[in-house]
């Protein structure tokens, strides 16, 4: 893929990437931890839990790129681009405007 201008340009294989339940579930799983972890570092004044969702929300993306999808996850190519598609994801399989 040419290196995308706009994140509208980037999402769509941003989904071809995460075409599989597994790999949707994982990171479901894994975005639902870090906005808990955030929020009770704020809550407890705790930044280290800052660090655990970090590191819950990639671990559990990462195990669906690498075991369930197979393939490379975005995050090397455009972090931020992916960071914003996991959010955008996140949320539109929380309202049901994507499928697990």
């Amino acid at each position: 893929m040419l290196r995308p201008l706009t994140f509208a340009e980037f999402y769509p294989s941003y989904l071809r990437d995460h075409q599989r339940r597994g790999t949707r579930v994982l990171h479901f799983i894994g975005t639902t931890l870090f906005l808990l972890a955030a929020a009770g570092a704020v809550v407890q004044l705790r930044p280290t839990l800052l660090l655990a969702g970090i590191v819950a929300a990639y671990g559990f993306a990462w195990i669906g790129h690498f075991f369930v999808e197979h393939n490379r996850p975005a995050t090397f190519q455009h972090p931020w681009f992916s960071l914003r598609g996991d959010f955008k994801l996140y949320f539109e399989l929380l309202r049901g405007r994507e499928k697990f």
